[in-house]
């Protein structure tokens, strides 16, 4: 893959299934066209799950498909037969996945783990067949529910690294170099600025012991603001247990060492105060070019005693052995990274919402609007006198006549809900 198609926050639409409509049928047996109800169930809508896959890299896939919608639940169907229910659909991202909804912001989940499923959406519950409405006085019901339907989401996935130790710097210090002397990693390495323009990972292994290092793309002044990409860059340190600050200790390129260290770190700290507390070594790097060990001593006399200093040439691989004794000192000390968790759980449901509202028109007709009578109007069928007294019945229970009454409206006055307009009768 081209470094420049690295790609690490997408959009995309999610849908579970709808559910499928309960069946509204009758046993016919020769000489007896109707002997009761045997409509079965809808089949359930599919879900929507995301998938952690440690062998995923970014998010460039999704550039090519965005919509992911989970399969209907099919119709139910005679002899009390549920329909069959939709198949779920499994998106799989790179571990360090975050997603929220792109509408709210609210993050849906962290997929942290390989093999991880994540939930996101549910699909719609079927509809009842007729036989469900059966009761002692209702033999046989010629009418069914139709299946939960479910909306579309947009959702923003937004990659953020997992590694153990983030290597950070200005441009051309030596980072990449540096990561391909110590793993098996291969980044592009050439002698000019962002040269890498997307992290780059590595595992090490050292004897018996092993880290995953990422090689973030240079740094520059402003990077909190978003200079040179800078946001794009940060957001890739947010998740490492340690930071490598790599510095070209020799100035070849006419900057001090000691101001480039400077700068970075501020540019870490404006971009996160969390950030900014991560435990940092320092990786002296072109030590065997002419004037680094001067400034060596510089160095060491300004940060030597609040940082370990580690003195290399990445080119070579003097010095790297002690790096990576280093390195692991600090890890051994510190936690594991924890995934990001949602301040509650979050999951797209079928449309829920049982409220309703009741206004009076300038013709002075009761209209009642809301969740509730979208879902009664989706799940009955308002022309058939059973349905139709089913559906009064739900109307009752859930406190609108209760609420029309409140309003002044009385018998023989006209009543709107839906397409359906009626004369009440409390």
């Amino acid at each position: 893959m081209a470094i420049s198609e690295f790609t690490d926050k997408v959009r995309i639409l999610i849908k579970a299934g709808d559910g499928g409509d309960g069946m509204n049928s009758f046993k016919a047996f020769k000489g007896k066209p109707a002997c009761g109800p045997d409509g079965g169930d809808g089949g359930k809508g599919g879900d929507v799950y995301f998938v952690g896959d440690k062998d995923m890299n970014d998010l460039f896939s999704f550039r090519f498909t965005s919509r992911y919608f989970a399969e209907d639940g099919e119709m139910g169907g005679t002899q009390r037969c549920f329909g069959k229910s939709g198949k779920s659909v499994y998106i799989r991202v790179p571990l360090g996945t975050l997603v929220r909804d792109e509408e709210t912001g609210t993050l849906i989940c962290d997929v942290f783990e390989d093999g991880q499923e994540v939930l996101v959406a549910r699909g719609g519950n079927g509809g009842k067949g007729n036989v469900r409405f059966t009761t002692a006085r209702r033999h046989a019901p010629n009418f069914a529910q139709k299946g939960e339907k479910v909306k579309q989401h947009s959702v923003i996935l937004e990659l953020k690294v997992i590694a153990d130790v983030g290597f950070v710097g200005f441009p051309n210090v030596g980072k990449s170099t540096l990561l391909s002397k110590i793993s098996a990693a291969r980044p592009k390495i050439a002698n000019y600025h962002f040269t890498t323009l997307s992290p780059n990972l590595g595992v090490v292994r050292y004897y018996d012991k092993s880290f995953v290092a990422a090689d973030i793309p240079g740094l520059i002044e402003g990077a909190a603001q978003g200079a040179g990409l800078g946001h794009d860059f940060l957001r890739h340190i947010e998740r490492t247990r340690m930071i490598c600050h790599v510095v070209d200790i020799s100035g070849c390129e006419g900057r001090d060492p000691i101001e480039d260290f400077k700068k970075i770190n501020a540019e870490l700290k404006e971009y996160s105060e969390v950030l900014a507390k991560v435990p940092q070594i320092i990786v002296c790097n072109k030590c065997d070019i002419y004037g680094a060990e001067d400034n060596l001593k510089a160095f060491k006399k300004k940060y030597g005693r609040k940082y370990k200093i580690f003195p290399i040439t990445a080119l070579s691989g003097e010095g790297t052995k002690e790096l990576l004794d280093g390195i692991f000192n600090v890890l051994d000390a510190l936690p594991p990274v924890e995934p990001i968790m949602p301040e509650e759980t979050f999951e797209y449901k079928a449309n829920e919402d049982l409220s309703f509202e009741i206004f009076k028109d300038e013709e002075g007709v009761y209209v009642v609007v809301g969740g509730l009578i979208d879902l009664l109007c989706r799940n009955v069928v308002l022309n058939n006198p059973d349905s139709m007294q089913y559906f009064q019945k739900v109307l009752r229970l859930r406190g609108v006549i209760k609420e029309l009454k409140k309003m002044g409206c009385e018998e023989g006055d006209t009543v709107s809900i839906g397409d359906v307009e009626f004369d009440f009768v409390p």
